[in-house]
């Protein structure tokens, strides 16, 4: 057999398996044979393929959650040769980033795993999606990793320039999940500005105007040439102080 007869059957080796790794209604062992030849091989193609495990949820929960853990553990043991293939998986895929996510962070610094979920959200800041899935699950990760914002990094996004765009996105819990993302970090004239500009947007919105109004509050921000309009906005329990700043009763 050839040099290229042999990549070839490698390659056609790794589809099969993806085929069989992604039947969300095959036999368990089937799958579970899958994700360990796909894990023995080690390629860069195998461990993209490998990712695949993450997007499909089977009927039995249980089985489900233990074959994406056997999958997660296989890219971990993998080492630096998953790195590219997960970051593939995270660009490419709308399902199973959470997974991928924790991947990453076990595989790379966190000032990495930083820029590349803010590379993400701004990519997707600027882009139509019909489903919010990846977005809400990337300002979750943020929300739920807050010493990851103390590391922006000093080149590519930052984490106002990739938040802002999404308080303009057509879900309202994308609005809201950047709107609460955003008194995590250090206060700007961006974020007040943004944030101020959603409330006016949202005037009718009750959720997301709710959640504005403590975004604000927790920043800390004034509504400086906006007062009028934004005193019309304020329900219980927000209000204005002298200095224009939105203040939360008994907080």
């Amino acid at each position: 057999m050839g040099l290229f007869d042999l990549f070839g059957s490698r390659e056609s080796a790794v589809r099969r398996l993806g085929r069989k790794l992604t039947q969300k209604y095959g036999q368990p062992e089937g799958r579970q044979k899958a994700i360990e030849q796909l894990g023995q091989m080690g390629t860069p193609e195998a461990l993209a393929t490998l990712c695949l495990r993450f997007t499909v949820r089977t009927d039995v929960g249980i089985q489900d959650d233990e074959e994406k853990e056997q999958t997660r553990a296989l890219l971990v043991e993998a080492g630096p040769a998953a790195v590219a293939p997960v970051k593939e998986f995270l660009s490419l895929q709308e399902s199973g980033i959470a997974w991928g996510l924790r991947v990453l962070a076990a595989l790379t610094p966190p000032e990495e795993l930083l820029g590349t979920v803010l590379s993400l959200l701004q990519r997707l800041g600027g882009e139509y999606t019909r489903d919010p899935e990846k977005k809400l699950v990337l300002l979750s990760w943020l929300q739920e990793h807050p010493d990851l914002l103390a590391l922006a990094p000093s080149s590519g996004p930052g984490v106002v320039e990739a938040i802002l765009p999404l308080l303009e996105d057509f879900v309202d819990d994308v609005r809201i999940g950047a709107a609460r993302l955003l008194p995590r970090i250090p206060p700007s004239e961006a974020s007040r500005a943004g944030l101020i500009a959603l409330l006016l947007r949202d005037r009718d919105n009750a959720r997301v105007r709710g959640d504005v109004l403590q975004a604000l509050a927790d920043l800390g921000a004034d509504v400086k040439g906006h007062r009028p309009e934004v005193e019309g906005l304020l329900v219980e329990p927000f209000f204005l102080d002298r200095e224009g700043r939105v203040k939360r009763r008994g907080a």
